[in-house]
């Protein structure tokens, strides 16, 4: 294994060319956007993804450019606290939790990974795969050709990969919810995620850096409206007609400028394999899981380190790649099915304890080592 192309500079992709320049490898990247520009406002971290940062090497620096911490409050609409959990760092020191804004974290990523000697093409696609069994023959839309003895395609929910690879696999499905993140300034006593819901609704603030904070809503859309972009001020203030505490506040001051995205909630699962031949998928191009988790980036990262892991190990590639598969799967099966499962339970108004006990499985699943 000498040269690796790689498509997709998301979390997946920079995480993936990060850990193998580290073992020698030539690496290439793709995307397909000229800006190479993240979208979405901030990310919550738990502790899993923290740790998987962490392996990657770039902990550090998502700590201080972001915000740790280990506690969750969880309140009612009206904003009364009902329970406060504080949850020690693990023996590494690692928090449980955190956040971070998206482009702080994509800066980070994209910074060790150009640092990392990896080369770096943007605006261009893949037109064609041929995988001839000792290489993949690849040819871009830029008209480049090249030979790799690996295709990684980490390009996300509608991966172009999938598509060439498998062209009969199943397609994103729509859950029935859109979720609406802003960025607002943190006040100094918000030190933790909180979470404010009723049967009816669930919104959430997280802290992202040491003066920001982003906030996420869940909003059913049984007929997968479109939510034009120049009205999302006037939508995502009404959503936030029914909370209390510190939300009228937030509510009154959006405006023009406010840093809001919505995007409606899509999942998808492919059954493996997730590679053919010299072409592998990872991240959300195999597995995209809505955010009820907080976990879609960190398993994409842990896709990332536990493939170059097995890429270390001898023997043929075939088998490293079934392997990779099998050492992921259930793992992510568990987070995409169970962070579905919620979604479904908040569209149908079920009670909390019913949300608890989905959230204690998942949790469960989420602190086993990878």
């Amino acid at each position: 294994m000498h040269k690796v192309l790689i498509v997709g500079g998301g979390p997946s992709g920079m995480a993936l060319c990060i850990c193998l320049r580290r073992m020698g490898l030539a690496v290439e990247l793709i995307d397909e956007d000229r800006a190479w520009s993240p979208i979405g406002a901030g990310l919550s971290l738990n502790g899993a993804s923290l740790r998987a940062l962490d392996r990657v090497g770039v902990l550090e620096r998502v700590s201080a450019a972001g915000h740790v911490h280990s506690a969750f409050e969880l309140r009612d609409v009206s904003g009364r606290l009902l329970h406060r959990a504080e949850t020690p760092p693990d023996p590494r020191g690692i928090p449980s939790g955190g956040g971070i804004l998206r482009p702080v974290l994509h800066e980070i990523l994209a910074s060790e990974t150009r640092a990392r000697g990896v080369r770096v093409r943007l605006g261009v696609k893949v037109a064609s795969l041929a995988d001839t069994g000792s290489t993949v023959r690849v040819r871009c839309t830029d008209g480049e050709q090249g030979e790799y003895d690996l295709v990684v395609g980490a390009d996300g929910l509608h991966s172009q990969v999938r598509a060439l690879l498998f062209p009969h696999s199943p397609k994103p499905r729509f859950t029935g919810q859109g979720c609406w993140r802003a960025v607002f300034s943190r006040p100094r006593e918000l030190d933790c995620v909180q979470m404010y819901m009723d049967a009816a609704h669930k919104a959430g603030l997280n802290p992202v850096s040491s003066d920001e904070m982003y906030m996420f809503l869940l909003e059913h859309v049984p007929n997968h409206r479109r939510m034009p972009e120049e009205r999302w001020v006037e939508l995502l203030a009404k959503q936030l007609e029914p909370f209390g505490g510190i939300w009228p506040q937030l509510r009154a001051g959006l405006g023009a400028r406010s840093r809001i995205n919505y995007r409606p909630l899509e999942t998808l699962l492919l059954s493996p394999p997730w590679h053919r031949g010299r072409v592998i998928l990872i991240g959300d191009a195999a597995h995209a899981t809505t955010p009820h988790a907080a976990y879609g980036c960190g398993l994409a990262v842990e896709d990332a380190v536990l493939l170059a892991e097995e890429l270390g190990h001898e023997g043929p590639l075939e088998e490293t790649l079934a392997r990779f598969t099998e050492r992921r799967f259930e793992r992510c099966r568990a987070v995409v099915e169970g962070s579905a499962r919620l979604g479904e339970l908040e569209m149908a108004q079920a009670s909390l304890a019913e949300h608890q006990a989905v959230t204690m499985t998942l949790a469960r699943v989420i602190a086993q080592p990878i």
